[in-house]
């Protein structure tokens, strides 16, 4: 609980204006559903109370995380259950298996792995680390690969947005699997994503997951930021 204090006390005056807004705007469209209005866009009253818990738990993770707080991987778990049920309802496949597959193990995982490796400065953070170039060249054929294969199983199982689902999970799999073993490259991929899921969510329009995915592309981009300076901050402590 300490941690999870230390993480709040530490937010920016401009993360909590993003939480606010994300608040309110998932909050105005679960009650507009409720009460009968196009608030909830094409869900139905019952999927906008998940969208609510998605959006609050989300943008609480990605911020704890921008910063490699240990505490995120507790709001990032309730988000990754509740995210699910939103894209086996809109057939949104390949993100609902990234989510089961990936995210839900690499959460454990990865909550394990940051608590061993705490920052000697910050305890309630994680220690950074980097990649060597050939290793990030070596990310980005792995991702363009992936997305090739997955996309050709999508068009097969009738996805909705192949293409874009195809690079959503593939940039997933490879930042996921950076973000568990602690490298700041995973915030690389991470703004790639989200622009993909930004224009996922534009096509598929949902006011609450689009103001949600438009804060997560922001707060990588701070990521890419903070953990960078946190790796050359710490690089002697934390090599």
């Amino acid at each position: 609980m300490e941690n999870l204090r230390k993480s709040f006390k530490q937010m920016k005056w401009y993360e909590w204006l993003m939480a606010i807004v994300m608040i309110a705007i998932a909050a105005w469209a679960m009650i507009s559903a409720f009460m009968g209005g196009s608030g909830g866009g094409s869900n139905p009253p019952w999927l906008t109370v998940i969208n609510f818990v998605s959006a609050v738990c989300g943008v609480f993770c990605i911020f704890f995380c921008a910063s490699a707080s240990i505490s995120n991987f507790a709001f990032g778990l309730v988000n990754t259950f509740v995210y699910m049920v939103f894209l086996w309802y809109h057939k949104i496949y390949g993100t609902f298996c990234l989510e089961l597959l990936i995210y839900l193990p690499f959460n454990i995982v990865g909550w394990i792995i940051w608590a061993k490796h705490r920052d000697q400065v910050e305890p309630e953070k994680t220690m950074a680390k980097k990649l060597t170039w050939l290793q990030d060249v070596g990310a980005g054929a792995i991702v363009i690969a992936a997305a090739m294969i997955y996309h050709a199983i999508l068009v097969r199982v009738g996805g909705s947005v192949p293409w874009l689902d195809a690079f959503t999970v593939s940039i997933g799999i490879i930042a996921t699997g950076l973000e568990m073993l602690r490298y700041r490259e995973q915030y690389w991929l991470w703004i790639v994503q989200d622009v993909i899921a930004v224009a996922m969510y534009i096509m598929h329009f949902d006011a609450v997951y689009l103001t949600k995915k438009s804060i997560y592309l922001i707060m990588a981009i701070v990521g890419v930021i903070r953990w960078t300076k946190l790796q050359k901050e710490r690089n002697k402590e934390n090599a």
